[in-house]
């Protein structure tokens, strides 16, 4: 096996009120408190001013009312293809904003998945499905002590277009055994630790959302999802095989909470779980033989959808646990 990919974007998160702004290609982070206080000099209020990088930015999250941003940021951090997720009144992802172009031969990108046949479809959805719950398994033999070998059976039974609903099987197994709590489903709305799993995927649907726009393609037109109100279908299409590692650090969280505080069933989204799931972009994932962080990795996908719709390939690459 090579050795892991290094190249990888930042994700930046914004808790605490802010001034975020732009000066000669970087972003500029300062804060109010400082700026406003009467009693410290010029020099120190410089001083405590912190640049970024634009082209090292790959996500920033937004987490607080009280964030000024420029346009003239907002249209630097979209022009480098960031993700910017912005958070509502609960500290939960509620936005996205992705660039409207983010390759230069996007009109003919978007030809070529428009144009996509419905067999074609219904195969990058089998595809899609297998690697998802093949990655499924192979995290609950980590954790699991009881047989499990029914989802490596249901990894080969899955039909063109999923037609048997496979993957609603697999999950119901899954959930059932990966968080073995009381009462426990996986929810949007449910018990924790639902809430560390919706917004570990609101990552990383913002990552898979990038990279698609990065290929020059439609986030917005899934091969299986169609839902007429959701702006990313395809994100939720392909994301689905790299849901596992989401789960998987979710666990070792929950776990370490756990054996922390048992008697805990709470799972309040402290600042210090959310740290904890910003580094969901530098996950070390396997992909084509290669390790590679989770952002890279999303790229890789993409790229490789985009040449399943212009028929260069027959299979999206797709990571493997």
């Amino acid at each position: 096996m090579t050795n892991i990919i290094t190249m990888i974007k930042k994700t930046l998160y914004f808790g605490n009120p802010a001034y975020l702004s732009l000066r000669n290609n970087q972003m500029v982070i300062k804060l109010p408190e400082v700026q406003k206080c009467t009693s410290v000099s010029d020099s120190f209020k410089k001083a405590s001013e912190v640049t970024k990088p634009i082209e090292d930015i790959g996500v920033v999250v937004i987490d607080n009312r009280q964030i000024t941003i420029t346009s003239g940021l907002l249209e630097a951090l979209l022009e480098n293809n960031c993700a910017i997720i912005t958070c509502d009144h609960k500290n939960m992802p509620v936005g996205l904003m992705l660039p409207l172009y983010g390759n230069t031969t996007q009109n003919e990108r978007f030809r070529m998945q428009l144009d996509a046949s419905v067999p074609l479809q219904k195969q990058l959805w089998q595809q899609t499905i297998k690697a998802k719950i093949y990655n499924q398994w192979k995290v609950l033999g980590i954790y699991c002590d009881h047989e499990i070998r029914c989802m490596r059976v249901w990894v080969d039974e899955v039909k063109s277009g999923d037609a048997e609903n496979m993957e609603a099987r697999a999950a119901a197994f899954y959930w059932k055994n990966l968080f073995p709590i009381k009462g426990f489903c996986r929810d949007r709305e449910g018990m924790p630790p639902n809430n560390l799993l919706n917004y570990g995927y609101a990552i990383l649907r913002a990552i898979i959302a990038r990279s698609l726009v990065s290929s020059g393609l439609l986030p917005t037109l899934g091969i299986h999802h169609h839902n007429r109100y959701n702006a990313y279908c395809l994100a939720d299409d392909i994301m689905e095989p790299y849901r596992p590692y989401v789960d998987n650090l979710v666990y070792g969280i929950w776990k370490t909470e756990m054996l922390a505080n048992p008697y805990n069933n709470d799972f309040e989204l402290s600042r210090d779980l959310k740290a904890k799931l910003l580094s969901i972009p530098t996950l070390e994932v396997v992909i084509n033989g290669k390790r590679s962080p989770l952002m890279v990795a999303a790229s890789i996908t993409t790229s490789s959808l985009y040449k399943c719709f212009a028929g260069e390939l027959r299979k999206i690459s797709y990571p493997e646990m």
